[in-house]
């Protein structure tokens, strides 16, 4: 078995076929193309090649899956040498729990520094991670957006809008969705971050999830009931996928940015304990400075996310167009305390649930 798998490798490598599914939890694979022409490449294509993992939330394959190529044509032409990045996606959640169980991730670029958090106190990440990398490690942005059916027949425009009698919502599980833990940050910080208070908060978040059919376990998920199943009014959703969406089906989705919103972060870090034990630290530490990249970034940009290179969030300052009142998990804590005071079991997430049922 193993040596059909170092054929299978191999073949891959030469053909420059992309390989997905050898491993079921793994999304995608990107190799790398080989010159068969060159004995000297001959060689180098029949020595194992440098492999990594890179484990991600959800919603940002289609990024990863045009950024990845391009890494791997860079290592090669710079290093010389052949390399085969692996992929995982899923909730932020669900992948953060797969690594503390096992999963060997390289690199992780998840939804909120929380998750990260997790896996540095499960001995995998050392602490300090933040530092290690530009903007406190944050490699992309985005803001909560509400996509609405076409016309926008039940006038959804603000957070308001969300509690009207009736209406059907869409959002993912904040248990296992890093994207839900952001569309609830900005429900709460809407009423506290306009002045109201705790009190306040609580009854509007629950009058909200009172019009909450479901929970989706993911960001993913929560765009196929809406788009694929058809169900509900509104959905709340990462900027980035509403852009996506665009692209792909070349129609402009309805939809509002709230002028109130949440500056959603997303972190990226190596995982020190995977990297040291696979020797890989140096493809995966290049791997996440090259994402910082202008030429990364706007692969980010283009992707449907708010890049942090600020050259590059000029460029598209018209895509992306400033938000009138943007508050961050800052205005929270920090996602330690976030996550202690809304998320964790008996929390006022679960308080907020237990009313709205």
């Amino acid at each position: 078995m193993k040596k059909e798998r170092q054929n299978l490798t191999t073949t891959l490598l030469v053909t420059g076929v992309s390989l997905s599914a050898l491993i079921p939890v793994y999304a995608a694979v990107q190799a790398s193309k080989t010159n068969i022409a060159n004995p000297n490449t001959q060689l180098i294509s029949q020595a194992k090649p440098t492999e990594i993992t890179l484990v991600s939330y959800a919603v940002t394959k289609s990024a990863y899956d045009k950024l990845i190529p391009k890494f791997v044509a860079k290592w090669k032409q710079e290093k010389g040498q052949d390399l085969v990045i692996k992929t995982s996606y899923g909730g932020s959640g669900t992948q953060t729990r797969a690594v503390i169980d096992g999963l060997e991730a390289d690199v992780v670029a998840l939804a909120l520094g929380f998750d990260v958090t997790k896996i540095e106190k499960a001995g995998l990440i050392k602490p300090g991670w933040e530092k290690k990398a530009p903007n406190n490690a944050t490699i992309t942005r985005s803001v909560v957006a509400f996509e609405t059916r076409k016309g926008n027949p039940k006038g959804i425009k603000t957070w308001d809008d969300l509690v009207k009698p009736g209406l059907k919502i869409i959002t993912g599980n904040p248990k296992t969705s890093g994207g839900a833990r952001w569309n609830f940050l900005g429900l709460w910080g809407s009423v506290t971050q306009s002045g109201g208070n705790r009190a306040k908060a609580i009854e509007f978040v629950t009058k909200v999830y009172k019009n909450v059919p479901i929970l989706p376990k993911d960001a993913r998920e929560a765009s196929d009931i809406f788009y694929k199943k058809s169900q509900g009014d509104v959905l709340l959703n990462y900027e980035n996928e509403v852009v996506l969406a665009a692209q792909k089906s070349k129609e402009i989705p309805a939809y509002t940015i709230p002028a109130n919103n949440i500056s959603i972060d997303a972190p990226i870090a190596v995982v020190d304990k995977v990297v040291d034990q696979r020797k890989t630290r140096a493809v995966a530490e290049a791997f996440v400075k090259y994402l910082f990249t202008p030429e990364a970034q706007r692969v980010f940009a283009q992707t449907g996310f708010r890049p942090v290179d600020a050259t590059v969030a000029k460029e598209f300052e018209r895509k992306y167009p400033k938000v009138a009142k943007l508050h961050t998990v800052g205005n929270f804590g920090g996602w330690e305390a976030a996550q202690k005071k809304f998320f964790d079991d008996g929390a006022i997430f679960d308080q907020v649930i237990s009313k709205a049922r």
